[in-house]
């Protein structure tokens, strides 16, 4: 049965979150290297992301963040205003001493002691990485090449206004797509049958005539073999070949070369 309808990721499979969290540290630790050039930049974000998952993993309501899929770096600079569910209120109380504790906390591992510094980088690190909207260059140019020719659905695990957020900071991001499905609006995340099966609703399409779109094999790729979908795993890095319930149906190593993978697909 032919492919009608592309479901896509959006961390790391259109938007390069890792490269935007990754210069956010480097800018962030800049900071504190001008206050004390004896730290390294690396030590410091390497101390602070360990402290940060840490302090995250004993947060009561962790269970239910880890099954949103709100990732401790994100915890880090997210907002936590909207959604419904009552965790979120909790989330959005959590978080501002989190992310003062898991800046300190990283400080003193390298020898600094400074309270007010630690505050300082906690402040800095969200306007950091707001100031990172980045996508892969294959973004758009894939997007414009499906677009018209099959329904596009964004299916994002993430708290409902951080994942906004991101799609807004890309212009035009979000006309390419039918419709858009967060995790934290749903009430699950991918790799719940239930958040696939509402969004084959919303495409009026069988798993048969789906195809998923995204880089982790454990939310994206297991979700899509749970339902009976095919899908492409985004395999940046060259890692090894995954085997078993998450094992993709086909793997590229660039998102460029998406439209030529479902054309062969429909030859088939």
């Amino acid at each position: 049965m032919g492919i009608k309808a592309v479901l896509f990721d959006l961390d790391n499979t259109l938007l390069w979150d890792e490269l935007g969290i990754s210069e956010a540290f480097s800018a962030t630790c800049a900071k504190a290297i001008e206050r004390y050039s004896e730290i390294n930049s690396t030590d410091l974000e390497t101390a602070v992301k360990k402290h940060a998952l840490s302090l995250y993993e004993s947060f009561e309501l962790y269970p239910f963040a880890k099954m949103i899929e709100i990732t401790h770096l994100e915890a880090l600079w997210a907002r936590f205003d909207e959604g419904a569910l009552p965790q979120f209120r909790a989330l959005q109380a959590f978080a501002p001493g989190y992310r003062r504790e898991s800046w300190i906390r990283g400080l003193r591992e390298v020898g600094i002691d400074d309270v007010q510094l630690g505050e300082e980088l906690a402040e800095l690190f969200p306007m950091e990485r707001r100031a990172r909207p980045i996508v892969y260059e294959g973004t758009f140019p894939v997007l414009d090449a499906l677009k018209g020719t099959y329904k596009l659905l964004l299916l994002t695990n993430g708290a409902p206004d951080l994942q906004r957020e991101k799609v807004e900071s890309i212009p035009n991001l979000v006309s390419y797509f039918d419709h858009m499905i967060i995790s934290g609006d749903f009430g699950a995340g991918k790799p719940a049958e239930s958040i696939f099966r509402y969004a084959m609703s919303l495409l009026e399409i069988s798993p048969e005539e789906g195809l998923m779109v995204g880089d982790n094999p454990n939310t994206d790729i297991l979700g899509a073999n749970r339902v009976g979908m095919r899908n492409v795993w985004i395999n940046h890095h060259g890692s090894s070949v995954r085997s078993g319930d998450n094992a993709p149906t086909f793997e590229v190593g660039n998102l460029l070369e998406l439209p030529d993978l479902i054309g062969r697909i429909q030859l088939k």
